[in-house]
């Protein structure tokens, strides 16, 4: 009896140490060109991790995969342990419960007012009634620095900081334990860059939530990151803290962390 017990207490702890995110060789093709070629990649529950990398190296890809979006063709992905490409529709719909996202460009439905939008997966997904749902979606607003009376407004009465305000709202309004944020700051203008920045560090250290932000952004990488990973021809190629970013040898990271033309990346050019 006692050594079943102490088989049970090492097997509860070895599935609450495994990580929130777990890829092994992920590979995913697209026809002949393949895009993730191998993608091991480890997140620790309450960890800010982002991947950085040039247009088309696999980022949308690599979260699309997480998000049960793409199937990939070879390796395995983890969320709390569980191997999310095994699972029956059902267990993929709760593990996706868990999961809040910021779209880039904010993705709201143009048809929907504000607060509706943010109160979608709580009335979809959790079916709660709209008086309450209501409620929480102004108190989330509150959170991003929004007003009551933005409430009732539409998306196409708002600026394009305002969007994205609304549109992570829209991502914590279920209390999600993993947030993924794809471009967060494409399009904004630097001040207000850093003010979602600084909002997305805020609401993921108030949830207690573990994030993934897809960037090439660097100043966003910096400030939200508490790990950086590089994504380059289909593999992560380095992984480090934001200190030990500026230290590296890594020639590729060294390129682009400068934003140079010259090194080992070379960019296609087509000409006229």
């Amino acid at each position: 009896m006692f050594s079943l017990l102490k088989s049970t207490k090492k097997k509860a702890t070895a599935k609450t140490s495994a990580p929130k995110i777990k890829m092994t060789g992920v590979c995913k093709s697209f026809g002949k060109k393949n895009v993730l070629q191998g993608v091991d990649l480890e997140i620790k529950k309450g960890e800010s991790l982002v991947i950085i990398g040039g247009s088309g190296t696999g980022k949308s890809v690599t979260l699309k995969c997480i998000l049960g979006l793409l199937v990939p063709e070879k390796g395995s992905i983890e969320i709390d342990g569980v191997d999310i490409l095994k699972v029956k529709n059902h267990q993929r719909e709760e593990i996706n419960s868990k999961i809040g996202m910021l779209f880039q460009g904010a993705a709201l439905f143009d048809s929907m007012s504000v607060w509706e939008n943010v109160a979608f997966g709580l009335i979809q997904g959790q079916k709660m009634n709209k008086k309450k749902a209501k409620q929480i979606a102004i108190e989330k607003l509150a959170q991003v620095g929004l007003s009551a009376d933005v409430a009732n407004m539409y998306p196409a009465d708002l600026s394009g900081g305002m969007k994205k305000r609304v549109g992570l709202a829209r991502a914590i309004a279920t209390n999600p334990e993993i947030i993924f944020f794809d471009e967060p700051t494409t399009g904004l203008d630097p001040i207000m860059s850093d003010v979602i920045n600084d909002l997305i560090i805020s609401c993921v250290k108030k949830l207690g939530a573990t994030a993934l932000t897809i960037t090439h952004d660097m100043a966003s990488a910096r400030k939200i990151a508490d790990k950086i990973a590089m994504l380059y021809e289909g593999k992560i190629i380095w992984t480090g803290t934001v200190k030990d970013i500026d230290k590296t040898d890594n020639p590729y990271v060294k390129q682009f962390i400068a934003g140079s033309a010259q090194g080992p990346i070379k960019m296609l050019i087509k000409e006229n």
